[in-house]
C-alpha cells in the first residue's frame, strides 16, 4: 500500500472530489446546499477530500473550509494551484511561475480556514514555466509547513521524472476509468515503482458509467460534458451500446453500474485512490459502499475488452483543451 494512502484519513478506500459541488457540471448548490452535503459526506465516512483554486474561481474552497474547518484534525485535504479563474476576465489561467503559486497557496490556505493544505497539487503544466521552478516553489512551501506533500495532475512520465529530481512527488492525479485509459500508458507502472498515489478523478467517465445518462440533450447549457468529443450525439448514441452488456454484468455481481466502475479500478492496484465527485448525498453513499466490492481476475479481464480506448467513440477533450494536458495519448 502506498505510504501517503495507507493513512488513516483514507481508509475508506474512496475519497470525494468536491468539485462538482460548485463548478463545471449543471448548476451549482447553494452554499448551505453544499455544506449539507459535505457534512453528510464526512458523517458517512469520508476523509479525503479534494478541490482546487480554480473550482468555482475559489468558491469551493470556501465551501469546503465553512463544512469542514472544525473536522480539520480528522481528514486529509488536497488542493490544487497553477490553474485559476482570473477574477477581472472572467477566463481560466494556467500559470505555474513560483510567485503565482504561492501567492494561490496562501489564498487558499485561508479560504480553507486551515494552517496547512495536506496534499497539494500542481493542476495543469504551465508550459512556459520549467516544472523544475514550479517544483521548487512548491517545495519551499512544504518545507514552511505549509503543504504536507506535492502532487501533480495529468502529466507524463517525463514531466513527473524532472519534477522527482527536484523533491519527491507523493501523488499524481490523472482521469482513470474503463473509457479513459491513457494512465496505462506509462504512469500507473511508474507511480507503482517508486510508490506514488495515484489518484483517479473522473472514474465513473463523467456519469457515463453510472448508466443514468441517456440522453445529452439533458444537459444543463453550462455542463463541460457539452464540449467533450465523446458526449457529442453521434459518439455517444454508439458508447451507449457499450452499456448493454455492461449492466448485465453488474447485475450478475448484484451491485450498480456505478459500484462496478469504482471496483474494476481499485482492482488495478492497492496505490489508486479514485475520488468520484457527486453533489448528491445518496451518490456519495453508493460510492462509498463500493469499497469492499471484489472482482476476480475473469471479471476484470471481461470489463477491459468491453470498454476500452478501443471501443470508445471520441477522443477525451477537444484538441484546444488536449492542448492544457500534458499526459502520454494513444496512437
Amino acid at each position: 500500500m502506498n505510504s501517503l494512502l495507507s493513512s488513516h484519513f483514507n481508509e475508506p478506500g474512496v475519497g470525494l472530489g468536491c468539485m462538482n459541488l460548485s463548478h463545471a457540471y449543471g448548476t451549482p448548490l447553494s452554499e448551505n446546499e453544499a455544506i449539507r452535503a459535505l457534512h453528510s459526506a464526512f458523517d458517512m465516512g469520508y476523509r479525503h477530500f479534494d478541490t482546487a483554486t480554480v473550482y468555482g474561481a475559489g468558491k469551493n474552497e470556501v465551501v469546503v473550509g465553512k463544512a469542514l474547518s472544525s473536522k480539520r484534525s480528522k481528514l486529509f485535504l488536497a488542493s490544487k494551484c497553477g490553474m485559476a479563474i482570473n477574477t477581472k476576465t472572467g477566463k481560466k489561467e494556467i500559470e505555474g511561475r513560483p510567485e503565482t503559486l504561492r501567492a494561490q497557496c496562501e489564498a487558499s490556505l485561508r479560504r480553507l480556514q486551515t494552517d496547512y493544505i495536506d496534499l497539494y497539487y500542481l493542476h495543469r503544466l504551465d508550459p512556459d514555466t520549467p516544472i523544475e521552478d514550479s517544483i521548487g516553489a512548491l517545495a519551499e512551501l512544504a518545507r514552511e509547513g505549509k503543504i504536507g506533500a506535492i502532487g501533480l495532475s495529468e502529466v507524463s512520465v517525463a514531466t513527473l521524472k524532472r519534477a522527482q529530481s527536484v523533491y519527491p512527488v507523493a501523488a499524481v492525479q490523472t482521469e482513470y476509468s474503463l473509457w479513459s485509459r491513457n494512465a496505462e500508458i506509462a504512469v500507473l507502472d511508474h507511480c507503482r515503482q517508486f510508490d506514488i498515489a495515484f489518484v483517479a478523478f473522473s472514474p465513473l467517465a463523467r456519469g457515463f458509467l453510472t448508466n443514468s445518462l441517456r440522453d445529452v440533450d439533458e444537459l444543463t447549457e453550462g455542463d463541460i460534458r457539452r464540449g467533450m468529443p465523446r458526449f457529442q450525439k453521434e459518439n455517444f448514441q454508439q458508447n451507449l451500446m457499450l452499456l448493454n452488456d455492461y449492466v448485465v454484468i453488474a447485475k450478475e455481481l448484484g451491485c450498480t453500474p456505478t459500484q462496478l466502475a469504482l471496483a474494476w479500478l481499485k482492482s488495478k492496484g492497492d496505490f489508486i485512490l479514485p475520488i468520484p465527485g457527486t453533489r448528491s448525498i445518496e451518490h456519495m453513499r453508493e460510492n462509498l459502499s463500493a469499497a469492499p466490492l471484489k472482482l476476480d481476475a475473469e471479471k476484470v479481464s471481461q470489463l477491459d475488452a468491453l470498454i476500452n480506448q478501443n471501443t470508445v467513440h471520441g477522443s477525451r477533450y477537444s484538441a484546444m483543451k488536449q492542448n492544457e494536458i500534458n499526459t502520454e495519448e494513444f496512437v
